[in-house]
């Protein structure tokens, strides 16, 4: 089913993002964690391209080999990073051959050890770029990233706004977001695109805690901000794995609750390959 359909239905939509693992262990759990994740009944799996696109190849052999063994939708990530144009269209045509027909159009980060973003010399600059080119190559249902808190590189609020609804005038179906931990953020992104004239789902993007140290390095890279008082909450938890993680559960019930409250039309949920906090936050929120 595409995603213009699944968000169609009128229901919250509910899905997980996995990373392809680098080894064949990482694979075995990630196979173990989606099996346990379809009996939360996602819509969809997204499956992205890695840290600068260096598992594009795995994204969607990985995305494929779930669809058919699991049995959930997935959702290809697909970037400009260190690609030509022909490249990116023969990933994209790889997507179409196996069957697939939702795709995350992304411009992507800056690989490591590159500070700042430089497309390729021969590739797209933009995402903007990489949705008209899916649509020329086939019939499939896009989706695009937005930033609640603003992309780090926009030059201000306003053109990043305006950047978004370009992606959506150039064929998007959805909006998901880029993970944030105060829902106003989401509450004014959302208010402020609707008034826009944007039509299409805007889906929030929340990542439940596991450890204090992990989520400050995760959001260093991501440019993410983490709220005062969820500092200070973070700090009384901090060393203690399984009071760490509870709290991360607690947390993210709580926002979901309140998004869903607000309208949200969904839930995309970064689980980080992992079932255990996805699994307890359905279950506090009397989704299971």
């Amino acid at each position: 089913m595409k995603l213009r359909d699944i968000y169609a239905s009128g229901r919250p939509v509910f899905s997980f993002e996995f990373f392809p693992p680098k080894t064949d262990k990482g694979e075995e759990a990630l196979f173990r964690h989606a099996d346990r994740l379809k009996g939360l009944n996602p819509a969809f799996f997204s499956m992205t391209y890695g840290a600068g696109g260096t598992t594009r190849d795995k994204t969607v052999e990985l995305g494929d080999r779930l669809r058919r063994t699991i049995g959930v939708e997935i959702v290809c990530h697909v970037t400009c990073v260190g690609q030509s144009r022909e490249e990116v269209r023969g990933v994209i045509r790889e997507i179409q051959t196996r069957g697939m027909k939702n795709v995350m159009a992304l411009r992507g980060d800056p690989p490591r050890g590159q500070a700042q973003w430089r497309p390729h010399p021969d590739g797209f600059g933009y995402a903007v770029e990489l949705v008209r080119e899916i649509h020329r190559i086939g019939d499939f249902s896009v989706a695009v990233a937005g930033f609640p808190e603003t992309h780090p590189e926009a030059v201000d609020r306003p053109t990043d706004l305006a950047y978004l609804v370009r992606k959506v005038e150039a064929g998007a179906d959805a909006v998901v977001t880029q993970f944030f931990f105060d829902n106003e953020d989401f509450y004014r992104f959302d208010a402020d695109l609707k008034a826009m004239g944007l039509a299409v789902p805007i889906v929030p993007g929340v990542i439940p805690i596991i450890s204090a140290d992990g989520i400050r390095r995760f959001c260093s890279v991501c440019k993410a901000r983490i709220p005062p008082e969820l500092e200070l909450q973070l700090d009384r938890v901090a060393g203690d794995p399984e009071a760490e993680l509870a709290f991360g559960v607690e947390h993210a019930t709580r926002q979901i609750r309140d998004l869903l409250d607000y309208g949200a039309p969904g839930i995309h949920l970064y689980c980080l390959n992992r079932s255990e906090s996805a699994a307890a936050i359905f279950d506090n929120l009397g989704l299971t």
